[in-house]
């Protein structure tokens, strides 16, 4: 069946394991243009802690889907497939390959495979659990989503309200965690011929790495960048609650000291990527998994070459 799909390059992984890199030098070999899968990217302005890449770092090759949105607006998995599928279109009309790139795990899977078929939202469930979250706090009902979807909870921070009042709707609706519906659904017929290759690193390398990121994006301007995006579109914009923007908003705000916000920050990122790396471990269909640098090794590029049938 998948032989009538159009065919995509997908590189996922966890943050800080060089996805943008790779897929910039993947798009240069064969002939390809980006396709952002990032839920931070996407909006405009919230740069440096996207680790956004700059016009210096992509040299000419072209990247779709960062910058689409303002950050007042919100922006879920199947708006995002919707504007990925026609980035793919266009890509593919000119001849190139649609290398689709980011750590949104749930944005990938909704482009590669659809979304899972659930309930509409049930107004009366969620003004409840909404009120539940505002009385108590997020993590209260993140420990209720544990109990009974503890793959759901695994992949949503305890602070996301949004995702955490979601999934609970939809168990209380069917009587199966969304979790469970969403790895089923992962084995179903697929939009397109993807060749899935997820990046990844050693957990000790990893954090090196984390701590190293953390590091240049202070450098280079995250506090003011917040300060800035602050005082435009005030304190709760979606962006806000991602991972890092929410403690350099809390050190603004608060008063939270810059060293305790470092050490919030990289903390975090870990929780993040443990997150992303226990979601990839588990996607179907991942043709090649290992480090950015293995990837660039010859036999690895051809075998992705003949996976694409160039």
């Amino acid at each position: 069946m998948t032989e009538s799909l159009s065919t995509i390059l997908v590189i996922a992984g966890a943050t800080a394991t060089g996805k943008t890199g790779a897929a910039i030098e993947l798009a240069r070999r064969f002939d390809g243009e980006l396709v952002g899968a990032d839920s931070v990217q996407v909006y405009r302005g919230f740069d440096i802690g996207s680790a956004k890449p700059t016009a210096q770092e992509l040299e000419g090759v072209q990247h779709h889907l960062i910058d689409v949105f303002d950050p007042d607006q919100d922006v879920d998995a199947a708006a995002y497939a919707d504007r990925a599928d026609l980035a793919i279109r266009e890509i593919r009309g000119r001849g190139h390959l649609p290398i689709v790139v980011g750590g949104t795990g749930l944005w990938i899977r909704a482009l590669v495979r659809g979304l899972v078929d659930v309930p509409a939202v049930d107004p009366a469930i969620r003004r409840r659990l909404e009120a539940d979250a505002l009385r108590n706090g997020p993590p209260s009902l993140h420990a209720r989503l544990a109990e009974v979807d503890p793959l759901s909870a695994e992949a949503i921070h305890p602070n996301d309200a949004l995702r955490i009042v979601r999934a609970l709707e939809v168990y209380e609706q069917t009587g199966t965690p969304l979790g469970k519906l969403r790895a089923e659904h992962a084995l179903g017929d697929p939009r397109y011929r993807a060749v899935f290759v997820v990046l990844d690193v050693s957990h000790e390398r990893h954090g090196i790495m984390i701590e190293d990121r953390v590091k240049q994006m202070i450098a280079a301007g995250w506090i003011d960048e917040v300060r800035s995006l602050r005082a435009r579109w005030g304190d709760e914009v979606r962006p806000f609650g991602s991972v890092g923007y929410r403690e350099i908003l809390q050190h603004l705000r608060d008063g939270v000291s810059v060293e305790q916000t470092l050490r919030m920050i990289r903390k975090s990122t870990r929780v993040y990527a443990r997150r992303q790396r226990t979601w990839f471990k588990s996607e179907p269909g991942v043709r090649w998994r290992g480090e950015r640098a293995e990837l660039g090794e010859q036999r690895n590029l051809d075998r992705i070459a003949e996976e694409l049938r160039l």
